[in-house]
């Protein structure tokens, strides 16, 4: 009987920032039709949040803390899936939105958007994603999801 391999899903960390009316920040990435939270792949041995916190400073510029995980999801891109880890990163002040600084080989553009914009701007996951995380954050506590459903209604 042939030996079980244990999957090895990719790994995606990110955050979710708000402005002061409640808008989520969201960015446009070269390389993606969709819109997205600002984050990125996580290294080999590099853990969740501290990839989150280095793409927020490759991507954004900004040297920001986050808060607490707000969403675990799991979706079955590629061959063993992916796992996304979203946290927390708050209100973000004048002063560092002002500071937002984009890579330019990763992101075009960025936008402070409301939900009903951030709908037509995010593929069906992101927006399954979003729901999820606006979610767990206005309750106050972490959620695992699996999104499979979401990645099939592209």
């Amino acid at each position: 009987m042939p030996e079980s391999v244990p999957a090895r899903p990719s790994v995606s960390a990110g955050a979710v920032f708000f402005d002061d009316d409640g808008r989520v920040l969201l960015v446009d990435p070269t390389y993606k039709q969709f819109w997205n939270l600002p984050g990125g792949g996580v290294d080999v041995g590099e853990t969740p949040r501290a990839a989150c916190l280095r793409e927020i400073r490759e991507e954004l510029g900004l040297v920001v803390g986050v808060g607490p995980l707000l969403v675990t999801a799991w979706t079955p891109a590629g061959p063993d899936g992916r796992l996304y880890f979203v946290f927390d990163g708050g209100v973000l002040t004048a002063r560092q939105r002002d500071a937002i600084v984009l890579n330019p080989g990763e992101l075009a553009r960025h936008a402070f958007v409301d939900a009903d914009e951030a709908g037509q701007m995010l593929s069906a996951a992101q927006r399954a994603l979003m729901a999820e995380v606006i979610a767990a954050r206005a309750e106050g506590h972490t959620r695992y999801v699996e999104l499979a459903e979401a990645m099939h209604a592209r």
